[in-house]
């Protein structure tokens, strides 16, 4: 016989899953019993925020989602935040949550893990949530999932399996993997009118969003031929190079860039929610493109209808429709080239140098490393600073959710999803400690990347956010542990690092480690 929980690991492996991680509890031994028989790796996180975590930065880098397996209840609601995250920059993640045997659900007898209706209380931070009340289910359940995860905007995914489900018996239920839905292309009428307005107007921005990251070459070509500069988000870092003349290294928050959106006659908008965290993160609702025509192409037909109102919308794959753009509009000459530059000499004289010269020396002793960050000044000023070679290379918790924690869990997984590459993890000295436990799980698992840990002794954000209300700040000043030894006494690599030429050594030789290494820089030492 193979059960239910059986059939379940080799539709993960069939559809390509690479990654599981969870914490094993008693509801689901039997979700395991499947996984040594496939290619999957298993992964055991020190708590389910960091598994979800883990998930999330493997698919941020990869494209491809991981999967998680927790126990009802506390398990589940555990890695709701980390799902959250995952929701809000639709970054795929499957979890599966055991839950108890349908005729002891929602009785409130006080069972183990007793949740009532688990699989409403897990909507809110999912595409998607289901409980499988039959083995004969997976064919369609698994197929809807990687469908959502291929061809609509992706996110979590999150099946319930009570635990009368899971032990059952599905010998009968082959794995057989459904085709792939198609994603769509632009409809023609659309097409006519975006190419209609594009020709109406001469000074054309592109505001290139997650969803660009991988139709990266179609949109330069796009904004080559039309000689527009290009904004980007956090999620789009990278689609194009670092030196290429038409890049706009500022975040859209900045007064020059929301400069040159007001004069342009056409904003493009390719995969871009233009939400606050990445177009009002200093939140003093200076963000307004009225009086200026634009044209969004996003997968999501529901995205369309928020926050910035288009002239056209083209409900499309962004590779697709920049490529059919690509084709069929006509090359403009204007001052792109010119007008990008004076953005980018206004904009880095906002910036204080000290933050800049850091996140330098990242790509300077690691070229190409992957970079994690978490809700830390570092990976606040990264929205400006920092410009990857390429997409995929670059995710913050700093946009969208906005959790703390996520950069640590998060880097370990981008290192499982390109082991090819250096991935360097910036923490602030509060944030690393929501996830510091994930060290044992790097040491465990022998990933090797640079956990850069920014210590000021604060939650300094918010103290500055206590400062600008004209308050004292409050509970800000916290106490941290002596971090090298306590990453030592995790396991790992560990030194501090006084200015730039220390942090340039110790990120070298972190690449050269087989352990995980811990970095600690004192914000003073680097911020004037």
């Amino acid at each position: 016989m193979k059960t239910c929980g059986e059939v379940l690991a080799g539709y993960l492996d069939a559809y390509g899953v690479e990654v599981v991680t969870g914490i094993p509890g008693t509801h689901t031994i039997e979700l395991y019993r499947g996984i040594p028989a496939t290619r999957m790796r298993h992964i055991t996180p020190r708590h389910e925020q960091g598994a979800g975590f883990l998930a999330d930065g493997y698919a941020r880098v990869s494209g491809k989602p991981a999967a998680c397996i927790t126990v009802s209840g506390p398990g589940a609601f555990n890695i709701a935040t980390a799902m959250g995250q995952a929701l809000q920059d639709s970054v795929p993640m499957l979890v599966i949550s055991a839950d108890n045997a349908t005729f002891e659900q929602n009785l409130g007898q006080g069972r183990l893990h007793e949740t009532s209706h688990l699989q409403r209380a897990m909507e809110s931070c999912s595409r998607w949530s289901h409980t499988v009340m039959r083995p004969d289910e997976l064919p369609q359940v698994m197929a809807r999932a990687f469908a959502i995860f291929h061809s609509e905007r992706p996110g979590p995914v999150h099946l319930t399996l009570p635990l009368d489900v899971i032990t059952a018996d599905a010998s009968h239920v082959p794995v057989e993997v459904w085709p792939l839905p198609s994603r769509p292309a632009p409809a023609p009428e659309a097409l006519a009118r975006a190419l209609a307005l594009i020709e109406s107007c001469e000074s054309v921005v592109i505001a290139a969003g997650g969803g660009a990251r991988d139709a990266a070459a179609s949109l330069r070509r796009l904004a080559e031929k039309l000689d527009a500069p290009v904004t980007v988000t956090h999620n789009a870092k990278g689609v194009l190079p670092p030196d290429h003349p038409l890049l706009v290294t500022a975040s859209p928050s900045y007064r020059p860039v929301r400069d040159l959106y007001a004069a342009a006659d056409l904003i493009i908008g390719v995969g871009t929610e233009f939400s606050e965290t990445d177009y009002d993160f200093f939140f003093d609702g200076g963000f307004d493109l009225a009086g200026t025509a634009v044209l969004r192409i996003d997968l999501d037909s529901a995205q369309l209808a928020r926050n910035v109102r288009p002239e056209v919308a083209l409900c499309a794959d962004a590779g697709y429709a920049l490529e059919a753009l690509c084709e069929r509009v006509a090359a403009k000459n204007g001052p792109g080239v010119s007008r990008v530059a004076a953005v980018n000499k206004a904009s880095r004289a906002m910036d204080p140098a000290g933050y800049r010269e850091f996140l330098a020396c990242i790509q300077e002793a690691l070229p190409g490393a992957v970079v994690v960050g978490d809700s830390t000044q570092p990976a606040y000023f990264s929205a400006s600073c920092y410009e990857p070679p390429e997409p995929r290379l670059f995710a913050s918790a700093a946009t969208g959710y906005g959790t703390l924690g996520y950069a640590l869990p998060a880097a370990l997984g981008a290192k499982l999803g390109r082991p090819d590459r250096a991935v360097v993890s910036l923490n602030g000295d509060g944030g690393i400690q929501f996830t510091v436990n994930e060290l044992a799980t790097a040491v465990e698992a022998n990933i090797p990347v640079a956990i850069v840990i920014w210590h000021n002794h604060s939650y300094g954000q918010i103290a500055a956010n206590f400062r600008d209300a004209g308050m004292e700040p409050i509970a800000c000043d916290i106490f941290s542990p002596d971090f090298v030894r306590l990453a030592q006494a995790y396991g790992c690599e560990a030194r501090r690092a006084a200015n730039l030429k220390e942090f340039r050594e110790a990120l070298r030789s972190s690449s050269a480690a087989s352990l995980p290494t811990v970095i600690e820089v004192v914000e003073s030492d680097f911020i004037a």
